[in-house]
C-alpha cells in the first residue's frame, strides 16, 4: 500500500514525497482510512509508529476539502497532549504536512507567555494543539471559541491520565459541541484508557498494531554491566571510540542529568540537559540545538524527553534503568523509527540488576551482556536472579560500596 491508496488530498501527498515518505506504516495503513470516513477512533500505538501523521494527515485532508464547506481560520480541530514538547512536536508536523494548504496552526502550553499565544489565536486558526491547562486558561479568558470544533484528539492519553489532567479532560469535552468526531490514541488499552474513552465516544473503533512489550525487530538491545562509579567514565569512552554523532541519554533523575551534562561539558563533549526544572524556552532550546546537530549528547528524563521525535536517532542510552520497565519502552521507543534501525544501550550496575530483570520480562527475552574491556565491573550482572543466604555477598554483587566522586 502506498500514501496514494488512501484517498489524501493532492496537496498532502505532494508534502509527503517532500519528506521521501512512500509508503504509511501499519497503524497509519488502518487510521487514516477510518478517519476520513468519519469514524471515532481509539488506537493504540507506540511511539515510533508514526502515530503522530496517522491522525495529522487525514484531518488536514479533511479540513482542506472544498466539498465540507471549509471556512478558513476558525477552530474545527483540536488536539490535546500531555507535555508542552508533544504540543510542540505534534504542531510542527501539523506545518510539516500542511505546507501546500492555506491551513493556520498553533500550539498553546504552559512555561510560554500567554499573551503572545492570545494575539495568535486572536488571527485565526484553524488546528489548535494545547495542553489541557493552558487551554483551561484560555478559555476561562475568554480567548478561545470551541463552537466550531469537528474533531478532537486525545493524543498519548495514557501519559494524560497518569499526569493526572482526568479533570481537566472532562471540563474541556463538557465545553465542546456534542456533535464531533473523537480520535484517542494511547500507548496500551489501560482500564483508565478504556474507561475514558468510553466516556467521551461509546461506539468508536478499536485499532492496535501494539502491545505493552512491543519495541520493534529493528531494535537491538545491548546491557554493558559496570560499576555504578564508573557510569560515566563508559558513556565517554563509548561516545569517542563509537564515533556517536548524536545520542540522548536517559538519566533518572534531574540534578542526574545535571551532574552528566557538566561532566561530559569537561571532556569537551558537547551536550545540553532538560527536565522539569528547566524552563520551557531553555527547554525548546536544548531540542532545537540538538536536532540541528549543535549538540552531540542531550540528556533527558523521562518526563521531559515525552514527545522528542528526531529522525535517524541510531542509538538511545540508558544511563540509569527506569525504575518502571514500561518506561524502557518508551524510552527506546525514541531510536528505530519509521522502520530505521536502532539501539538501545543500557548500563547496568549490580544493584540495578532486579529493574533490568523486570524490563527482560516485559520484553519477554533476555538481553545481550556486553562487557567493555577496562570496564569490567566488580560486581557482575547475573543473568538469572539468584537468592543468597546472607544479603550482601561478594558473588551475588549486592554488597554495599562506597560511591565514587566519578559517579
Amino acid at each position: 500500500m502506498k500514501f496514494n491508496d488512501l484517498d489524501l488530498s493532492e496537496l498532502i501527498i505532494r508534502s509527503l514525497k517532500d519528506q521521501n515518505y512512500k509508503k504509511p506504516t501499519p497503524i497509519q495503513a488502518e487510521v487514516i482510512p477510518a478517519i476520513l470516513n468519519n469514524s471515532d477512533v481509539m488506537a493504540a500505538a507506540q511511539t515510533g509508529t508514526g502515530k503522530t501523521a496517522a491522525f495529522v494527515l487525514p484531518i488536514l485532508s479533511k479540513l482542506s476539502n472544498p466539498k465540507n464547506n471549509y471556512k478558513g481560520h476558525q477552530l474545527r480541530a483540536l488536539i490535546l497532549t500531555p507535555t508542552r514538547e508533544l504540543a510542540a512536536q505534534v504542531r510542527e508536523n501539523v506545518n510539516t504536512y500542511s505546507k501546500y494548504l492555506s491551513i493556520r496552526s498553533t500550539a498553546v502550553y504552559g512555561g510560554a507567555r500567554i499573551h503572545n499565544q492570545k494575539l495568535k489565536l486572536r488571527k485565526g486558526i484553524d488546528v489548535l494543539v494545547a495542553t489541557p491547562g493552558r487551554l483551561l486558561d484560555l478559555y476561562n479568558q475568554k480567548s478561545v471559541n470551541f463552537k466550531n470544533i469537528e474533531i478532537l484528539v486525545l493524543d498519548e492519553a495514557d501519559q494524560m491520565l497518569d499526569m493526572g489532567f482526568i479533570h481537566d479532560i472532562k471540563k474541556i469535552i463538557k465545553l465542546l459541541p456534542e456533535r464531533r468526531q473523537n480520535l484517542m490514541f494511547s500507548a496500551t488499552f489501560s482500564n483508565p484508557f478504556r474507561s475514558l474513552a468510553l466516556e467521551v465516544a461509546d461506539k468508536a473503533i478499536e485499532i492496535s498494531v501494539t502491545n505493552d512489550n512491543q519495541t520493534g525487530d529493528n531494535i537491538e538491545h545491548c546491557v554493558h554491566p559496570v560499576d555504578k562509579s564508573r557510569k560515566t567514565e563508559l558513556l565517554i569512552e563509548l561516545v569517542e571510540t563509537e564515533k556517536w554523532e548524536q545520542a540522548l541519554v536517559f538519566t533518572r533523575t534531574k540534578h542526574g542529568a545535571d551532574r552528566l551534562k557538566k561532566q561530559l561539558d569537561k571532556v569537551n563533549i558537547k551536550s545540553l540537559a532538560i527536565h522539569g526544572n528547566k524552563t520551557q524556552n531553555n527547554r525548546m532550546k536544548a531540542l532545537d540545538a540538538f536536532k540541528n546537530n549543535r549538540v552531540s549528547i542531550l540528556v533527558a528524563t523521562d518526563v521531559a524527553a515525552r514527545g522528542i521525535d528526531i529522525k535517524n536517532m541510531s542509538q538511545v542510552i540508558n544511563f540509569d534503568v527506569p525504575t518502571v520497565a514500561k518506561d524502557y519502552v518508551h524510552r527506546i521507543g525514541r531510536t528505530g523509527r519509521a522502520g530505521e534501525k536502532g539501539k538501545a544501550i543500557s548500563l547496568v550496575s549490580a544493584d540495578e540488576f532486579r529493574l533490568l530483570q523486570d524490563i527482560e520480562k516485559l520484553l519477554n527475552q533476555k538481553i545481550e551482556r556486553v562487557e567493555i574491556n577496562g570496564f569490567e565491573p566488580e560486581h557482575a550482572v547475573p543473568l538469572k536472579h539468584k537468592p543468597a543466604k546472607k544479603k550482601f555477598n561478594n558473588k551475588g554483587g549486592y554488597r554495599k560500596r562506597k560511591r565514587s566522586r566519578k559517579g
